[in-house]
């Protein structure tokens, strides 16, 4: 007995090290997508020169990429389950690389909008399959710290885009923050390639054929909500309206396609389940609060109490600083204690912060809120993203992992149209820029008074569901 015991130490002790690169791995696919957006933004004022073009033109580079990950995000996790989520991830890398270069060498603005939408592919591919690979490479019950760790990547490619981008434009010109995805891509695919778990191979009889209509129909349903919710440079027109119409009709197409399905892109079923279905709902009305401190914010922080730009800059660095820092702590909070508590307590957190930022005066009284807005944001992502992947059969891991981020996505996406909407609307101003500071600052109170209304609104969702599960745990 005792070699056999001595093998299976080695083994175990061969396994640790393995983790800690499998997670590297992951932790750098998660880092890739969320630098692709942000360093892009900084940007974008240095490439309406270089290419002559307007604002609105060189807004479809940041546009292109979001539109894509956010249309095909369910559809490629969907696929990874079927074809090999390994192959299919590293397929998403190498597109998000080559696309990163086509981007750096781009000679006119239609190209290198057409290559961002391939790397909003890749970076569809690698946003859905990374928390789907959490539970081959993690043990159960590290699985809250795997996915503290993926958020805090998320919060550093976030973080790190705008100082990054900023300081590569300046000494090497605006290609280089296209290029800088190139050796991390490249990294990232040897260490993907090298760490993660092969795919298991499916006999011809096991294989499940691939849902093309209904993923023609969210594809075509969510670019309409998406659009809807993007253009008109923020007024609600008749475009609009008939693309929010389509987006609906869409949406019920989609159901109707799926229950008729053999081999649907979704199965219906899952909605059924009220803790998949109460986090999909927390999950968009959390995201559409978060993107509310990113679209609100700077106006406040200028216009009413008169920072200037490197200022405000730093002020909203602070967030993200915060996000990196508490990322991983959540996570291990959430192996200790039951996801379900940590969700309601990171919940009760940004209801907190949210008041804050509406009735605390000044410069001080916005950084003691994000203070307490952002753990509490990292807290309940890590506590629901471990929630839902939890008990996930292995051939649907990518699909759930895919809607998991979609519900996110459409929160951000519907934070920046609605709660912009909003600080307008109750500002009084039809021109945000040249409103009085007192205008701002109403409207910055009433925003945030909303915005604590819909955390409320996902806290009383999560506390219903909690005590469901232990009515039928009773039971």
């Amino acid at each position: 007995m005792k070699p056999v015991i001595a093998e299976r130490g080695e083994a175990v002790a061969e396994q640790i090290p393995s983790v800690r690169w499998a997670l590297a791995s992951l932790s750098l696919s998660m880092l890739l997508p969320s630098l692709g957006t942000s360093i892009a933004n900084v940007g974008l004022p240095t490439l309406a020169q270089a290419f002559d073009a307007t604002f609105q033109d060189v807004q479809w580079i940041v546009l292109a990429y979001l539109l894509a990950i956010t249309t095909l995000i369910v559809s490629v996790g969907r696929l990874g389950d079927i074809t090999g989520r390994r192959r299919l991830l590293l397929i998403g890398i190498l597109l998000f690389t080559l696309a990163s270069i086509l981007c750096g060498l781009a000679p006119t603005l239609w190209l290198m909008i057409a290559a961002r939408a391939v790397q909003g592919l890749g970076a569809a591919i690698m946003m859905a399959l990374t928390m789907a690979f959490v539970s081959e490479t993690v043990p159960k019950a590290k699985t809250g710290s795997a996915m503290g760790l993926l958020g805090t990547m998320s919060a550093i490619g976030t973080a790190l885009g705008p100082s990054l981008g900023g300081f590569l434009i300046a000494g090497l010109g605006w290609p280089a923050i296209f290029l800088v995805n190139v050796p991390l891509g490249v990294l990232t695919f040897v260490l993907v390639h090298r760490y993660l778990p092969a795919d298991l191979s499916k006999g011809k009889a096991n294989r499940t054929s691939f849902d093309t209509m209904g993923t023609l129909v969210l594809a075509l349903t969510l670019s309409a909500y998406a659009l809807a919710m993007t253009i008109g440079r923020g007024s609600f027109g008749p475009l609009n309206i008939a693309l929010l119409l389509t987006a609906v009709f869409g949406a019920g197409l989609f159901v109707f396609t799926e229950a008729r399905t053999a081999s649907p892109l979704v199965r219906l079923a899952v909605f059924r389940n009220p803790v998949f279905s109460a986090s999909l709902a927390m999950n968009l009305l959390v995201a559409t609060v978060m993107m509310a401190t990113l679209v609100v914010a700077p106006f406040y922080l200028s216009h009413a109490l008169g920072l200037d730009q490197t200022l405000v800059g730093l002020v909203m660095s602070i967030g993200p600083v915060i996000s990196i820092l508490s990322g991983i702590p959540a996570g291990r909070l959430v192996d200790r204690l039951d996801a379900s508590f940590v969700v309601i307590a990171g919940l009760v957190a940004m209801a907190a912060g949210s008041v804050a930022v509406a009735v605390l005066p000044g410069i001080t009284g916005y950084i003691a809120a994000i203070a307490m807005l952002t753990p509490g944001y990292q807290l309940f992502q890590a506590a629901n993203n471990t929630t839902v992947m939890a008990d996930i059969s292995p051939d649907q891991r990518g699909v759930i992992s895919g809607v998991l981020n979609l519900s996110r996505n459409l929160g951000l996406i519907t934070g920046a149209s609605v709660m912009g909407a909003v600080f307008t609307f109750s500002s009084g101003a039809h021109d945000i820029a040249a409103a009085h500071p007192d205008a701002v600052h109403s409207g910055m109170r009433i925003t945030f008074a909303v915005a604590a209304a819909l955390i409320v609104v996902a806290l009383a969702i999560a506390t219903g569901t909690c005590r469901s599960r232990r009515a039928l745990g009773e039971s």
